[in-house]
């Protein structure tokens, strides 16, 4: 094997993940990171889009201070790499995003990555040398110091790894008067704590996972919130038991415009003069960075092509993405595919044809089009069943770096937090009752002390 001078875009989970992969493999590895410490989107930053409040420029992070993992720390982790209690952490099942940013940290620590990491260091262009071969030019911008001007450099790279994460770019809906209402309104990239909302009435658009902690978040302090979705008949029954439980929010459909004076007006004639309104509507993929003269592109959120979402078959495997996929395990995912980046560029696993990755793009993209799955939500497996994303897991695993498959007694946890979710989103993290299967593997891996833990169940959700 001939080592491969990579550079990783990218010091969230996905692009370190890859640099540990990459280096696993011999290969020499330098990560430029736009911020000041690692972690990408789960460095938490106080500061806001102040200057643009639908959080369409400035700070990187939009995590706020409530939100918890949805997903069980024993399953969401590394590998090798056990996501356990640190003393003094947060030693809950589902912790607070500091928790998860200190695991990221003692990841970095323990396999020694930080003497690849270059902070404060923004890639401005990545694009191919244009000498006949398919190494890359990488343009960055490095601030070493806060007073110092910034130090443009170029360098030359035999392969790139984009792994800059999903959540930097805020999608916006088109709602009728949203350019002439004069109120507060941002998206929930913007979005830190309730206190500014106190007294307020406060329409939140979207409920899907931040959409649904705010309106808890806010239901503490504001007057009213009031929850747009697209069809009350689709949603599903813990936000319904979100709303019966707390007099201050009320469930609404569509919301057909923004009047100058204040008043939100939903489809079905409803009128609220409202204060805010905070979207919660997603995020775009977006790389500005990436000069690829129209092989990769991204259309109504379909970056493309992308064989197995990974490889763009014309410039593979010089350029390659980890973290496009969005709703399955993570980190565990992306660990896959950076190890099978990784045993790529150094020629122990080897890729189809360009034409025959074209192809089986083509067929991905038509399947889900057939079973009238938006072009959005391509690289988006939420909407399929837990235990075919689980499958799809094991066996990308499999098939492209011979990774091994997921536990059994992890499966079932991660299917029974997702059941749990869906019932009742605002008690799941703190009140649920694994099975015997999952006690065990807890057990197994040190998890657990005893044949009785494990076991949460609070009878009366008042209490909790």
């Amino acid at each position: 094997m001939v080592p491969k001078k990579v550079c990783v875009v990218g010091a969230g989970v996905s692009g370190l993940v890859s640099a540990r992969e990459l280096r696993r493999e011999g290969h020499e590895v330098t990560v430029m990171e736009q911020s000041g410490g690692v972690g990408g989107q789960w460095l938490y930053d106080l500061r806001t889009d102040a200057g643009d409040p639908l959080g369409l420029a400035g700070v990187h992070s939009g995590i706020y201070a409530s939100l918890r993992l949805i997903v069980p720390r024993e399953a969401m982790s590394f590998s090798d790499f056990p996501f356990y209690p640190r003393d003094g952490g947060d030693a809950r099942r589902y912790p607070g995003h500091g928790e998860f940013l200190r695991y990221i940290r003692d990841f970095c620590d323990k396999f020694g990555l930080m003497d690849a990491v270059r902070l404060n260091t923004r890639v401005l262009c990545v694009a191919q040398t244009g000498d006949g071969d398919s190494r890359w030019l990488v343009r960055s911008c490095t601030q070493r110091g806060k007073d110092d001007d910034a130090v443009v450099t170029e360098e030359v790279f035999d392969a790139v790894v984009v792994a800059v994460g999903q959540y930097a770019h805020p999608r916006l809906p088109t709602i009728n008067g949203m350019d002439k209402w004069r109120r507060r309104q941002l998206h929930s990239h913007s979005y830190r704590v309730p206190d500014s909302f106190r007294d307020e009435v406060v329409v939140i658009v979207g409920c899907k996972e931040s959409g649904k902690d705010i309106a808890l978040d806010l239901s503490k302090v504001a007057k009213e919130v009031r929850i747009s979705v697209k069809s009350v008949d689709g949603v599903d029954a813990g936000v319904l038991k979100i709303v019966s439980r707390h007099h201050n929010l009320h469930l609404h459909g569509q919301i057909d415009c923004l009047c100058e004076d204040g008043t939100v007006v939903f489809a079905d004639g409803t009128r609220v003069v409202a204060d805010a309104v905070i979207y919660c509507t997603g995020y775009s993929y977006s790389f500005p960075f990436l000069d690829t003269g129209g092989a990769v592109t991204v259309d109504d959120n379909r970056v493309g092509p992308l064989y197995e979402h990974t490889f763009p078959p014309a410039l593979a495997p010089s350029l390659s993405f980890v973290g496009v996929p969005k709703k399955l395990i993570v980190p565990l995912f992306y660990e896959i595919q950076a190890r099978w980046i990784a045993q790529v560029l150094s020629s122990r696993r080897t890729l189809p044809p360009v034409e025959e990755m074209l192809r089986s793009v083509e067929e991905y993209n038509l399947a889900r089009e057939m079973a009238g799955v938006p072009k959005r939500h391509t690289h988006n497996l939420f909407d399929l069943e837990v235990n075919i994303v689980l499958t799809y897991c094991d066996e990308f695993g499999e098939k492209h770096c011979g990774f091994p498959r997921l536990p059994e007694w992890k499966k079932e946890l991660v299917w029974s937090s997702r059941h749990n979710m869906r019932a009742d989103n605002e008690v799941y993290r703190d009140n649920y009752r694994d099975s015997e299967l999952v006690r065990e593997g807890l057990r197994s891996q040190g998890w657990l002390p005893g044949p009785d833990a494990g076991r949460r169940c609070v009878d009366d959700v008042s209490k909790t």
